[in-house]
C-alpha cells in the first residue's frame, strides 16, 4: 500500500459509524539514520469530522499567519483527532473500482483513543 492510498478514505468506528476522513498520515523515526535518513514509522492516522481537505501545515500550533488562512482552516478542523496506528482494525485494499463503499473505508477498533492532532 502506498502512503496517499489512505488520504482521504472515510473514517468508521468499529460500529459502522462515520467519523470523518483521513487528512493526514503521521510518521516517526525510529533508531540512528542508514545512510540519510533514520527509517519512518507510520504513527497514526488525522481523522477530520468535517471536511476532506487537508491542513496544509497549519496543525502546528505556532502557525497564525497569514491571518485570514490559519485561523479559518483551524476552524474547518475543530473535532480533527488524531488516532495511533495500532488502533486501526482495518484498511482497505487496493482499489478496484469493484469493490463496495463499506469495504472501502478505515475501521477504528473498539476503545479507540483520539489525540491532539496539533505538532
Amino acid at each position: 500500500m502506498i502512503a496517499s492510498d489512505l488520504l482521504d478514505i472515510p473514517v468508521h468506528d468499529d460500529a459502522g459509524a462515520h467519523l470523518g476522513w483521513v487528512v493526514d498520515l503521521r510518521f516517526v523515526l525510529d533508531g540512528t539514520p542508514d545512510t540519510h535518513l533514520a527509517r519512518a514509522r507510520l504513527h497514526g492516522l488525522v481523522v477530520s469530522p468535517r471536511t476532506r481537505t487537508s491542513f496544509m501545515g497549519f496543525e502546528r500550533s505556532s502557525v497564525r499567519h497569514p491571518w485570514p488562512v490559519a485561523p479559518l482552516l483551524r476552524w474547518l478542523h475543530r473535532g480533527t483527532f488524531l488516532v495511533h496506528w495500532p488502533d486501526v482494525a482495518q484498511v482497505p485494499g487496493p482499489r478496484d473500482g469493484v469493490t463496495p463503499e463499506r469495504d472501502t473505508a478505515v475501521v477504528l477498533r473498539a476503545g479507540y483513543a483520539c489525540y491532539d492532532p496539533a505538532l
